[in-house]
């Protein structure tokens, strides 16, 4: 009941909290126009720590705050780039940028037009509506910086020619936490480390959050829903994925979680949910003697749980629940999972029995390759996947199998019975 009192589209939320935002009078439909340089002399002339509230109104032109002062539009003011280049730039360390409206940056791709540049460190972006602008708040070596509770979307623009929400560019320890995004590109880190992603909720984008040569980031207490990827992690180590709900991506290749040469992952007490793959991995863990660990996750109502771009080793599957799933664990190339950990996992496709009732199956749970399952071989008949023929062909493999079918996974201690526990974890949305 929980999560369906929950399920509560993303958009109309924000629809609704932008439409009620306008309606108190933070932002008025209505502002009187001023010049840019008006802030900028206030900026000029303010003692360093100063706080700056402008007049309420909309400000046009470009704003570079070079000192450490906090500008607080207290939801009256508007910051409006005239649909050119980047709005804000943060080029000091220190300042704080609260309660404005930021929008009509540039279109150009070459430039990064953003609505906010943050070119320093320990600096603060809190409450604000970012719209009209096709980055967001973007990052430049920028360290221990706080980006919260802001409303960011982009242009409107398809999806690939939009920009990023939040965009890091080797920037460490940061703090992005509950900002909600919609219809825009990406959340993306790159050559990052030890950031902190909490509490934030992207739909409609193209990867809801998207690591690139980053490590040992936490991504905790998140919502990515609707997109065409959830969670990518590309060529990285050491990072955090827990207590998150990440489903719905969309397309026949929607993926939940996907994994390309990362190492030491842990994946833990999320939803996944709804999705072509759960968990997709390829070549992962990369690093020799490192182990991804995925473990009390809940895996349900994907095309496929897990699947294996190709034979690989080192996985930890502990404790997790799969429900619902066409196909629970997928090795495409005619390979199996075998090199990897599966141990205490609740499997709804199980028949064994509990006669002792301690909640652990009597018998090892053991999964099957029949040679029906041709779309894990032949990539092109993935196409049929689900459809009556093969579906056909795989219950009469398994009635009679033509050959000696493979095993692909054994699970010495399922779990018994799936339990609503699965239920617990990061809220649907």
């Amino acid at each position: 009941m929980a999560r369906r009192r929950k399920a509560v589209s993303l958009v109309a939320v924000l629809v609704a909290e932008l439409a009620a935002f306008s309606a108190s009078g933070a932002v008025p439909s209505s502002q009187p126009d001023r010049d840019m340089a008006e802030l900028q002399n206030a900026i000029a002339a303010a003692a360093p720590d100063a706080v700056i509230e402008p007049r309420p109104g909309r400000y046009v032109g470009h704003l570079v705050i070079d000192k450490a002062v906090t500008l607080d539009g207290h939801g009256q003011v508007t910051l409006d780039g005239g649909g050119q280049g980047t709005v804000v730039v943060m080029k000091t360390n220190g300042a704080a940028v609260m309660n404005m409206r930021i929008t009509g940056t540039g279109d150009n791709h070459e430039t990064e037009d953003a609505a906010v540049r943050i070119l320093g460190n320990d600096n603060l972006v809190r409450d604000n509506v970012i719209d009209d602008a096709l980055f967001g708040i973007d990052l430049k070596q920028a360290d221990h910086n706080v980006v919260r509770r802001n409303r960011i979307t982009s242009k409107p623009l398809e999806l690939g020619l939009r920009g990023d929400s939040i965009r890091l560019w080797y920037s460490n320890d940061n703090k992005l936490e509950d900002n909600a995004i919609h219809d825009s590109r990406d959340f993306i880190l790159w050559y990052s480390k030890r950031n902190l992603v909490k509490g934030n909720e992207n739909a409609h984008g193209r990867y809801g959050l998207h690591f690139m040569f980053a490590s040992d980031n936490v991504v905790e207490g998140n919502t990515f829903r609707d997109n065409s990827v959830g969670i990518s992690m590309m060529y990285d180590q050491g990072d955090v994925i827990r207590g998150n709900f990440i489903g719905h991506a969309q397309g026949s290749t929607g993926t939940c979680i996907s994994m390309k040469e990362a190492s030491a992952i842990v994946i833990e007490n999320n939803d996944i949910q709804y999705c072509a793959s759960g968990i997709a991995l390829d070549i992962s863990p990369y690093q020799p003697g490192m182990v991804n660990r995925i473990e009390g996750n809940r895996i349900a109502f994907d095309d496929i749980g897990v699947s294996f771009i190709n034979e690989w080793h080192d996985n930890e599957f502990r404790a997790n629940e799969f429900k619902g799933n066409m196909t629970d664990v997928a090795v495409y190339g005619r390979g199996s999972a075998k090199n990897n950990l599966w141990d205490g996992n609740a499997w709804d496709s199980y028949e064994g029995f509990d006669r002792n009732n301690d909640g652990i199956g009597d018998t090892p749970f053991i999964l099957m390759a029949y040679a029906g399952q041709m779309w894990m071989d032949v990539p092109n008949t993935r196409f049929f996947k689900g459809t009556p023929l093969l579906e056909v062909l795989d219950f009469l493999d398994r009635l009679a199998p033509f050959s000696q079918p493979e095993i692909i996974l054994e699970d010495k201690h399922p779990r018994y019975r799936i339990s609503d526990a699965g239920q617990r974890r990061a809220a649907q949305p």
